[in-house]
């Protein structure tokens, strides 16, 4: 994958206000490239799918077994909050559409390291209750055939295997069904009924609290990191014991304690590390993971000096509590209104971490 700096790449997003809301908050890409690349691919044929690395839910798919079939193809990779606010309308797309011809492909193309372990894409495959095929596309083979720059990206293929339409980011929800409508009404030569579906998004997968997002996607490694304060900067890839700034501006962030700051992670040394963020949005989300089997590392987070309380996410209490039990994005604040400048702290209680991004909705 080509790396980018800075970090925020192109993003494309259904509506003037989410455009908006693209240049604030930013969009996971594996690269930023011709934002026109993949238009290439309208009224191509679909790309072939075999150099798949595994398929999960299915035997392998390929595009002359999909004839007579309506295609929708989702890349997506597991940890990208752009993509998980995505998941409900796809889950419930296939589901609705599956009797009348539509088979829709998910293809998990990592952007972590971690997030190329089978076992690991498997496991969130089940956990978020994908039971489509998925095509792991752990070297990004068909990432490239279809020139794709984006997670999450639909591509629309008609029953005569030739792609009609993309999407790129999140939103558009209804355009995005009208055309699978169209798509299965010419393949079966019969009106398809234009009712839309409706979701019942919770948790993680809710959607973006647009107005209030005022906080970019931040890495941490220093191949992507911005905004990064603490005192002496960044010591690449030594254990260095950081220092927290007296003041944080928003959208900026700091290490305490004894890390050593990779190219793709920050990795703790030793128990009692914090990590600061000044940040304004409903949600932050970190994407950490524990090094070594078996451990569970525990951590406390704290917003503006105090127990989240109501403002904690799924994945701590009340008190801030919680443990680190797989590479995943974790849920750690989603406050309630009003949204305002805040401090997020978090300390980990136990080394053996390694911490990857933020992200926020």
């Amino acid at each position: 994958m080509k790396k980018v700096k800075p970090v925020l790449p192109a993003a494309i997003f259904a509506g003037a206000i989410a455009v908006l809301v693209a240049a604030v908050a930013g969009q996971r890409s594996a690269r930023q490239s011709d934002p026109d690349a993949a238009r290439s691919h309208i009224g191509g044929e679909l790309p072939a799918l075999g150099r798949a690395t595994g398929w999960l839910n299915s035997p392998p798919l390929t595009p002359a077994g999909l004839r007579g079939k309506v295609v929708l193809v989702d890349f997506w990779t597991y940890s990208c909050i752009n993509w998980r606010r995505t998941l409900p309308f796809v889950r419930a797309w296939a589901a609705k559409y599956k009797d009348q011809g539509l088979v829709v492909i998910g293809v998990h193309s990592p952007e972590f390291d971690f997030e190329k372990d089978p076992d690991n894409v498997r496991q969130a495959a089940q956990s978020m209750g994908i039971d489509y095929p998925v095509a792991v596309d752990g070297g990004l083979e068909i990432w490239r055939a279809f020139k794709n720059d984006y997670w999450p990206a639909l591509y629309f293929i008609d029953a005569q295997g030739h792609v009609r339409h993309h999407q790129f980011g999140e939103g558009g929800y209804d355009q995005a069904e009208t055309m699978i409508q169209r798509l299965l009404a010419e393949s079966e030569g019969r009106s398809i009924a234009h009712d839309l579906v409706t979701v019942d998004a919770r948790g993680v997968e809710a959607a973006a609290d647009l107005g209030s997002l005022k906080s970019p996607e931040t890495y941490v490694g220093y191949d992507r990191a911005e905004n990064f304060v603490s005192r002496d900067g960044t010591i690449l890839d030594k254990p260095h014991t950081y220092v927290l700034p007296s003041r944080l501006w928003l959208n900026h962030w700091a290490l305490s304690g004894a890390w050593t700051v990779g190219k793709q992670a920050i990795a703790l040394n030793s128990a009692g590390g914090r990590i600061v963020y000044r940040f304004h949005a409903r949600d932050l989300h970190l994407i950490m993971g524990s090094i070594g089997r078996g451990k569970s590392p525990r951590f406390r987070v704290l917003i503006d000096g105090r127990a989240p309380g109501a403002a904690h996410g799924v994945d701590v209490d009340d008190q801030g509590n919680g443990m680190v039990e797989e590479s995943r994005l974790y849920q750690l604040i989603r406050q309630p209104q009003p949204i305002a400048d805040r401090q997020f702290e978090i300390e980990f209680l136990e080394s053996g971490v390694e911490v990857f991004s933020f992200t926020f909705g």
